[in-house]
């Protein structure tokens, strides 16, 4: 029979290494699932980027006016088989259009709140913003639009105290990786460059769907196949960030 003697102390030092890099490798691991967000120091967040390590991305669609854009947009996502999409909408447009609003709820999409008038909250009144979040939030409520949490300040401009008052009525803000400049009209072959090259996975992608933006309805089938080259897949905002841990950025 053989006996072996076993130095305690090295198996000690051995162990502690083995620990460190297991911690080591778990950090690294989680590094990837982070959620990319603005904050103020240990306050509310505002998210623009969703997990890296995945290949999912956000498809987001602005609209605060008209009709035709919106339908066409919707034609060509259902066209290309793409679901699992977030409109932000303001919730005075959704007063005039509830079938639209309707049909993006019941082709897979998801809506999010423009607040309700459409206005630039940064240099606004504490109070006005106030209601303008709650009455977007009532309206969408009698529209029989349920589970609106998530929120884009219109024009995308946002400070402290609108990170503030957002969290206080359950809403966390949604801003964006990746600006298709659709707005601008600069041409069907440029809104899809400033996309498709840029997009990878956990990016959240700002396109239009008003009036305004005339020519996101023939870019999107090109971003789409885009898309697709590079194995990404379109899902909602919640989904984007259902699993992922946080990090922030804080915003002065």
């Amino acid at each position: 029979m053989s006996f072996y003697v076993i130095n305690g102390k090295k198996v000690k030092q051995s162990l502690i290494v083995v620990i460190a890099a297991f911690f080591a490798a778990l950090v690294l691991y989680m590094g990837n699932l982070q959620t990319a967000v603005f904050s103020t120091k240990e306050g509310p967040m505002a998210i623009y980027k969703g997990e890296k390590a995945g290949k999912k991305i956000a498809l987001t669609f602005d609209i605060n006016w008209g009709d035709e854009q919106a339908e066409k947009i919707l034609d060509v996502l259902k066209n290309e088989g793409v679901k699992n999409t977030t409109f932000f909408i303001s919730a005075s447009w959704a007063e005039r259009h509830p079938q639209i609003v309707e049909r993006i709820i019941k082709e897979g999409h998801e809506i999010g709140s423009l607040g309700y008038h459409y206005r630039n909250y940064v240099d606004g009144d504490e109070k006005k913003i106030r209601r303008d979040i709650l009455m977007a939030g009532e309206t969408f409520k009698k529209l029989g639009v349920k589970d609106v949490k998530y929120f884009r300040t219109p024009n995308g401009n946002f400070n402290k105290k609108i990170l503030r008052i957002a969290d206080a009525y359950g809403y966390s803000i949604v801003h964006y990786s990746v600006d298709s400049k659709d707005y601008t009209n600069p041409g069907v072959d440029k809104i899809v460059e400033n996309v498709v090259p840029a997009v990878s996975g956990g990016d959240i992608v700002l396109l239009h769907a008003s009036d305004s933006a005339l020519q996101t309805e023939k870019a999107l089938p090109l971003i789409i196949k885009g898309l697709k080259a590079k194995s990404l897949k379109s899902v909602t905002i919640d989904e984007l960030i259902s699993n992922a841990d946080i990090r922030t950025s804080e915003i002065k």
